[in-house]
């Protein structure tokens, strides 16, 4: 049987069908010969880390995927501040923050016109500069720079991570006000990070506009960088170990920040690995790394980015090369996976990324796949979203997939069975001999 699991997570590949491809999906429509022969050799079926219909970012499914709990879920701040070695201490707030152009209206809304905006390095670290030392309430507020506009914002003091965001995520709407979440409306914690956090952002705004830069980019015709928002704050919580909860020395192999602090969080190790402009040689090069430590590791989680990249566009037709091209680098090295007899290939999606309409992700299941020793085979011979619903397994959700890979790696835990006094779910536990008698 299998002794380690290696899961090739295709990001965002899932999707929608559209007009332009005859009525199918990128991945229906793409040519992945790779991907249909793999999914001949095993058992398919469909997957979702939480409901049907749900979209969900990447961090939520991804810990979901690992079979972590609900209640241990940090939030995306920490985990991007980890990856970003941010100091980051237990009781503090972190969260998403990036620059942005903004336009004020009569009533001194903020309209996003810009999400996404590009600047030079120097003028990027001259924007980062002005907003440096505010503190207010016994507050401290903290911007890190993670990449480019991009950056992890950190809060210290008596605060609180249950508020709302100010980033609508979509051009031309109204920032959004930053309040207490409803259950939190009356916590005076909560309530004073809200308005410490907002006064904060209404300062940003004031001493990006005043910047010299900005007034040059006036000149240039070129829109203001003059707002920062911000969402997902979280802050630490206790967090049991893959190794643990599952008895699996876990990799993470993968090129984003929150990847690296998702796994330091967990208790994985993490190799990173770089992007280049050809996603088929990047996965190829990964899986490469990935056969060389099946000896070392039980669990390797092998990331690409590229299908939610490509998606992101609303291209369907630039899905489609980019899930093609995938398949090219999966051809190109899969085989020292499938060909060891020790390795579990597990290759799936965390989400379904549509590429078309206003959806960032969209709740779709996406295709699942488990190749090796043991594993029931189905009639299955494509790999995509609609051939695979009838496999043999089934509509898996939420951890279930972490049970069902220490099911084939004959490591799942018989229901009733106590060998150690903390809960395991892996068997046997990590448990002590019996002693006849001391000496």
């Amino acid at each position: 049987m299998p002794k380690t699991c290696v899961l090739i997570l295709l990001d965002g590949l899932g999707d929608r069908s559209h007009p332009e491809l005859d009525h199918k999906t990128p991945l229906q429509a793409a040519h992945t010969p790779c991907l249909d022969r793999l999914a001949a050799m095993g058992g398919t079926g469909l997957y979702h880390a939480a409901k049907f219909g749900q979209p969900l970012p990447s961090e939520n499914a991804h810990f979901t995927m690992f079979g972590n709990k609900k209640k241990e879920f940090p939030g995306r701040g920490p985990l991007e501040a980890i990856g970003a070695d941010v100091p980051l201490g237990k009781d503090d707030v972190a969260m998403l923050a990036h620059f942005t152009s903004v336009l004020p209206t009569l009533h001194n809304e903020l309209i996003l016109k810009y999400d996404r905006i590009c600047g030079t390095p120097a003028e990027i670290d001259g924007f980062y500069h002005v907003l440096e030392n505010f503190e207010k309430d016994g507050i401290r507020i903290d911007l890190h720079k993670t990449g480019g506009l991009f950056s992890v914002l950190t809060m210290r003091g008596d605060v609180s991570p249950h508020i709302t965001d100010s980033n609508p995520m979509v051009d031309r709407r109204f920032l959004s006000e930053i309040k207490p979440l409803d259950s939190f409306r009356d916590d005076p914690a909560t309530i004073r990070t809200a308005e410490v956090l907002t006064a904060y952002l209404r300062w940003a705004y004031h001493q990006l506009s005043n910047e010299p830069q900005n007034k040059l980019r006036v000149k240039q015709k070129l829109p203001m960088i003059n707002g920062l928002v911000t969402q997902r704050a979280g802050q630490l919580m206790p967090c049991v170990s893959m190794r643990d909860r599952y008895g699996l020395h876990g990799l993470v192999i993968a090129s984003g920040v929150m990847y690296k602090g998702l796994a330091q969080y967990i208790g994985m190790s993490f190799h990173k690995a770089g992007d280049t402009r050809d996603p088929g040689h990047d996965l190829a090069r990964r899986i490469e790394h990935a056969a060389g430590c099946v000896d070392e590791f039980d669990f390797i989680h092998v990331h690409t980015k590229a299908p939610d990249q490509a998606a992101h566009t609303k291209k369907p037709k630039a899905k489609v090369k980019a899930i093609e091209s995938l398949d090219k680098g999966l051809n190109e090295s899969i085989d020292s996976l499938i060909n060891n007899d020790d390795v579990l290939l597990v290759v799936t999606a965390d989400h379904s990324t549509p590429s078309c309409g206003t959806l960032i992700h969209s709740g779709e299941p996406v295709p699942l796949m488990f190749v090796g020793g043991g594993v029931r085979r189905d009639t299955v011979q494509q790999f995509d979203e609609v051939s695979v619903a009838g496999g043999a397994l089934g509509s898996m959700r939420g951890d279930e997939i972490m049970y069902m890979i220490l099911n084939y790696l004959d490591r799942a835990r018989l229901v009733g069975i106590h060998d150690t006094p903390m809960k395991q779910e892996f068997w046997p536990g990590d448990y002590n001999p019996f002693i006849l008698e001391p000496k």
